[in-house]
Order: structure tokens, then C-alpha cells, then sequence
């Protein structure tokens, strides 16, 4: 596990890594929550 810590977040590349998988992660989310509340909008 220590080696994934710090290849992970012992330089910048590893930590730019994981906040773009953290973004993209929340952006999907995002968009799946927006299409499920649209969805159900449109059935009423």
C-alpha cells in the first residue's frame, strides 16, 4: 500500500492522475443524475 501512496501522490504527475480520474468520476455522476431527474420530469 505504500507503494501505491507514493506513486500516487509522491509527485505531481501521480496527483494529477488521480484528480483527473476523481473529475471525471464526478462529472459522470453528475451527468447521470441530471439525465435521471430529466427522465423523470418528462414522465408527468
Amino acid at each position: 500500500m505504500e507503494l501505491w501512496m507514493d506513486l500516487l501522490f509522491g509527485n505531481w504527475v501521480g496527483l494529477l492522475s488521480v484528480i483527473t480520474v476523481t473529475a471525471t468520476f464526478s462529472i459522470i455522476g453528475y451527468l447521470l443524475f441530471m439525465i435521471y431527474f430529466k427522465s423523470q420530469d418528462s414522465k408527468n
